[in-house]
């Protein structure tokens, strides 16, 4: 080779990936939720074939409100309340995955979910995992091997977060990384849930919080000075700590609470803290989008927040419902903001540094197959 592959969607999809923020009731194929449905006698679908269904999922989705947005994900729960359909599921995510060139994935979802039909919290973790496993294995037959690890999320409305947590923990030998809570973020603060983090902080356990997507600073601040999270689930909202530098220069703030950056912006004190503490920024361009937390992708802050050297990382959030996956979330941003494929590579390896798996994996999937995999697109 003479030069760097053109980017184009094909090219991308031969790019190694890390998603850190999928999730697995966001991710079904339409078809399988027709499948499913049929066979455990769900009969509330809004359409009846595989191609209209998911046109529906995709404009339910662009509502423009989270609360909406979080409506459509009724369907595919309720195709998941048995054991074939949660292996099915799984096995299928790992599979889609990997098609799509990701090699390293992190993929949620909410246990208390998944008990309408006489399922226990460990039998449903259970089967999922087992799909993941079956899924990296047919993945691997393929050619297209994938390191799948589980989160287990709490819904920050419910009252079953430390419940959860144990459950993580319980499970982390059997590739549970981490822990999470998920759902609408006004009226329910993360510190309602602290019990669960005090427990994950207490077993050395890895979790990461939904914040300051639907909500603004007060959420993210709550996440990190009283919660302790590992990282941010989108987390745009951080942009309300930034500040442009002749206005901040015009209106001072008080002494000590804005800190100036090189580019000519301030910082408050939480984005500061973010970035000094490279706290990983789980962005979801499309999802974004979508639930209002930004008016379009011309206007995403993830450009603004890469040039500020936050550590941002690209991630599906809902395949399904943004009808997506990682390599059109990175043409996106390609084509929005000009990347070239060291970019691209930059923002997978933050991915991969920010994995809830043990340093010397992280570093072997870097090493290994990452830098080496963009090393030939590069040229």
């Amino acid at each position: 080779m003479t030069g760097p592959t053109p980017l184009t969607l094909a090219s991308i999809r031969r790019a190694p990936k890390a998603v850190l923020h999928d999730h697995l009731d966001g991710g079904l194929r339409p078809a399988t939720v027709l499948e499913l449905a049929a066979g455990c006698g769900y009969d509330q679908l809004p359409a009846t074939d595989a191609d209209a269904l998911g046109r529906w999922f995709r404009d339910a989705a662009d509502s423009g409100s989270l609360e909406r947005y979080l409506e459509t994900f009724a369907h595919t729960v309720a195709v998941m309340q048995t054991p074939e359909g949660l292996r099915r599921v799984a096995r299928e995510a790992a599979e889609d995955l990997a098609a799509d060139g990701v090699v390293y994935a992190e993929v949620r979802f909410a246990p208390e979910q998944h008990l309408e039909r006489g399922l226990t919290l460990d039998e449903v973790v259970e089967h999922t995992l087992a799909g993941f496993r079956e899924g990296e294995e047919i993945a691997a037959a393929a050619g297209n091997p994938i390191r799948m690890t589980c989160l287990l999320t709490a819904m920050r409305h419910a009252a079953r977060s430390l419940e959860i947590a144990e459950l993580a923990v319980r499970f982390r030998p059997r590739g549970v990384g981490g822990f999470d809570i998920a759902g609408a973020e006004a009226g329910y603060p993360p510190t309602r849930h602290l019990d669960a983090f005090e427990y994950m902080r207490a077993n050395n356990a890895h979790f990461t919080i939904h914040a300051g997507e639907a909500f603004g600073l007060p959420s993210i601040h709550e996440a990190l000075a009283f919660c302790g999270c590992d990282r941010l689930g989108h987390g745009v909202r951080i942009t309300d700590d930034i500040f442009d530098g002749a206005a901040a220069a015009a209106t001072p703030a008080p002494e000590g609470t804005t800190v100036p950056d090189h580019s000519g912006l301030r910082l408050g004190l939480v984005a500061n803290y973010v970035r000094d503490k490279r706290i990983p920024l789980e962005l979801c361009p499309s999802s974004n989008v979508q639930t209002g937390a930004v008016p379009s992708l011309d206007k995403h802050p993830f450009d603004l927040l890469a040039r500020l050297r936050f550590r941002v990382t690209v991630n599906t959030d809902n395949r399904l419902m943004s009808d997506t996956d990682m390599s059109r979330e990175m043409l996106k941003l390609v084509e929005t903001f000009g990347y070239g494929w060291s970019d691209l590579e930059r923002f997978t390896i933050n991915a991969m540094k920010s994995a809830f798996i043990p340093f010397p994996d992280r570093l072997r999937l870097i090493d290994e197959v990452i830098k080496p995999g963009y090393a030939v697109l590069i040229g």
